[in-house]
Formats: C-alpha cells, sequence, structure tokens
C-alpha cells in the first residue's frame, strides 16, 4: 500500500472553489479527511492540485492504439496516464462487426482489471457523408441487432457508442442503448435540426467532438449543432488541441452550454506523446506533421495526438477558462457522464487519490492514480 499523504502549500480546486495554501491527505487509494500521524508532508506551494482527469474518447497513444493487443492497450493507457489521464475510456474505430466484437471482449478484460473506464464504439454506424478518418466501405446503418451484437460482446463495459442516428434504424439504436445503459452519442452525422431533436427525445445525450464531422450553422438550416447546444440533456464533447476548432467555437459552445456540459476530450490516436510519422487509424494510413494527423488519401484530420494537460494549459491561458471551469470540463462533467462521480471526478474524502499537480505556468508536474504517483512531483524526486 502507498504511504500516507499530506499535500499542502498548493492552490487546490475542489468542488467549492479553489483553496489556496489548500492541503489534500491520501491515506492508501483514497482521499481522506484527516492525515495518519506518520503521514509524509509534501509541500507544494506555487502550484495547483486538480482531480486527475478523464478523457471519454481516446482511441489510443505511445505509438499504439486500443485497436491492438494488450500490450498495446496497455502502452496506449500509460502514455495518456503520465499527461494527466487517470480514466480513460477506450475508443475503437471503424471495422468489421466481428472483429470490433472480439475487440471488445479484450478491452473489457482490461476494464474489469481496472486499467479502462469502458468501452466507446466510434462506428461503424456513421454517415459516409461525415466519415472524416473512417472507412467508407466498412460503414453500415445502424442495425440495433448490430448494435446489440457490439454492447454484449462488450460484457457490461460498453459505455457510449457513436451513431448518425439520421440514418436507417438509427433512433430505434438510441432507444436500444437508452434501455442497456449505454450512452447513445450523436456524432459523424449529417442529420438535420429536427432529425437530432427526435434522436434527443429517444434518449442519446453526448455530442461526439461536436463542430466537427457534422454540418455548421445554417440560419434557416440549424442543423445538429444547434440542436446539441440548446438542449440541457445534452454533454458536448470538444477537442481544444487548436486544430479542430477555432477558438470562437469552443466560446461559443462554452456560453450556451456552460462548463457543466461540456467533456474536454482527446479522439487521440497512436501518434499522441510519440512524435510525427506515419501510422495506421484502423485500416486508413495517417500523416503526422507538427502534431497534425491527416489521412494519406484524402487529407481529413485523423484524430489528434492531444493529452489533457495540454487540453488544459490551452484552455487557461489561451483560451482564458477559469481553473474551475476546465477542471470541469475535463473532470467533473465526464466523471458524471460516465455515473463515475462517487469515485473520481473531484478531490473529496472517500474518493479514489486520484490528482494531478501543475506549476504556476501551468505544465504539469505530477500524476497520481488511486494513491500511486505515476509522474512523481520533483519535490519527491
Amino acid at each position: 500500500m502507498a504511504p500516507s499523504l499530506v499535500l499542502t502549500g498548493a492552490r487546490v480546486v475542489l468542488p467549492g472553489g479553489v483553496v489556496d495554501d489548500g492541503r489534500v491527505s491520501v491515506e492508501g487509494t483514497r482521499i481522506t479527511a484527516t492525515a495518519a500521524e506518520s503521514a509524509r508532508t509534501v509541500d507544494l506551494t506555487g502550484h495547483w492540485v486538480l482531480p486527475g482527469f478523464v478523457d471519454i474518447h481516446n482511441h489510443g497513444g505511445g505509438g499504439a492504439s486500443f485497436s491492438g493487443t494488450a500490450e498495446d492497450i496497455l502502452q496506449a493507457v500509460h502514455t495518456h496516464r503520465t499527461h494527466g489521464t487517470t480514466t480513460l475510456v477506450a475508443s475503437t474505430v471503424t471495422d468489421e462487426t466481428d472483429l470490433l466484437a472480439t475487440q471488445a471482449g479484450l478491452l473489457s478484460e482490461l476494464a474489469e482489471q481496472g486499467e479502462i473506464a469502458g468501452i466507446h464504439f466510434e462506428g461503424p454506424f456513421i454517415s459516409p457523408c461525415r466519415k472524416g478518418a473512417h472507412s467508407e466501405e466498412l460503414l453500415r446503418d445502424p442495425d440495433p441487432a448490430e448494435v446489440r451484437k457490439l454492447i454484449d460482446a462488450a460484457r457490461g463495459k460498453a459505455k457510449m457508442v457513436t451513431l448518425a442516428t439520421e440514418l436507417p434504424g438509427g433512433v430505434d439504436s438510441v432507444r436500444l442503448l437508452a434501455e442497456h445503459g449505454v450512452i447513445a452519442a450523436i456524432g459523424h452525422t449529417d442529420a438535420t435540426y429536427e432529425q437530432t431533436v427526435e434522436a434527443i427525445d429517444a434518449g442519446a445525450t453526448v455530442a461526439t467532438h461536436l463542430f466537427n464531422a457534422m454540418p455548421p450553422v445554417g440560419h434557416r438550416s440549424p442543423g445538429p449543432i444547434a440542436a446539441l447546444l440548446e438542449d440541457e440533456r445534452v454533454t458536448v464533447e470538444l477537442i481544444n488541441d487548436g486544430t479542430h476548432l477555432h477558438p470562437a467555437a469552443l466560446e461559443l459552445a462554452f456560453h450556451h452550454a456552460g462548463a457543466s456540459r461540456v467533456a474536454f476530450i482527446t479522439d487521440a490516436m497512436d501518434a499522441a506523446g510519440a512524435g510525427d510519422g506515419r501510422y495506421l487509424l484502423g485500416p486508413l494510413e495517417v500523416e503526422v506533421s507538427e502534431g497534425v494527423a491527416r489521412l494519406v488519401h484524402g487529407g481529413s484530420i485523423a484524430g489528434s495526438t492531444l493529452t489533457l494537460d495540454r487540453a488544459f494549459r490551452r484552455a487557461v491561458t489561451i483560451d482564458r477558462l477559469s481553473v474551475e471551469d476546465a477542471v470541469t470540463a475535463l473532470s467533473v462533467t465526464p466523471a458524471r457522464l460516465l455515473g463515475l462521480s462517487d469515485r473520481i471526478g473531484s478531490l473529496e474524502p472517500g474518493k479514489d487519490a486520484d490528482l494531478v499537480v501543475f506549476d504556476a505556468d501551468f505544465v504539469l508536474k505530477g500524476v497520481m492514480r488511486r494513491g500511486e504517483w505515476v509522474v512523481v512531483p520533483p519535490q519527491l524526486a
């Protein structure tokens, strides 16, 4: 068991706001209200202590993919942990249903071991008009029977399925997912405003990377973006890497949805934390240059190379969000969406000791997951 620790002196983000010269006590794997007499004190004056980040949409990192072997998956998970993501949902990419079902079996084993928080199926039930970096010949309509096959293969670990809900079977598939406690996410869609409203009324509760892979807002055809932003039942994903979104689009989302309905995600692919070069995203070849991933054939943006520590730093230094709002979008909101708020998402006694340490310039200096340091702060090195 990890030794007892008391982190002192930092600016700590708690549910009630920022506490200067704050104090966080850790005993074993949990945050505690009081510290043991034998606890080691770590002075973090001049730093921030935040809840560990929660990523609900991530395809890989560190040169490895969640579509790969168990070793690949663990490599990708570790890469993102070193960047502050203490809870991660593994996303698949469009493939044959049987292959996705087989991969879901492997991912579910790692979810049972606590390495990942569940599985997100992005594709194959998406629109060929808005396919992005998905193989068009493998796309299919969201037949509820096929959707059911995937969630059954995940053995209770399916957390989310992205659908183009305007396609035949889309709304029925949303109802199926809602009945089974799986998040129905609207994305890679060519839906109208009215079709999107219908899907939300049927139970869809997430917008997959809002603005990306969907029609833009029109003054007579407002499309899915307006419907997703206006409905209080919907949480919107945003990829805050400076490539996927103009700062004004991010500001628009926060203005209409608020931090409590925004979840920052990475949508990361293999190259996150691994550098430029050639990679595969499913069966498609991707060229990463200066940190931007694009398909070799066609040039579409192919996921991101983002990590959540960079998303946080950009949010508070470039987008000028408050630290509290950034933490809500990175930790509180996604934890609630996953139904895990009793364990993660905030620094409260009884919850998992998942936390991140940043210096005054918002550079990551420490990561703790369940009481164990993944990245050891310089004060303890």
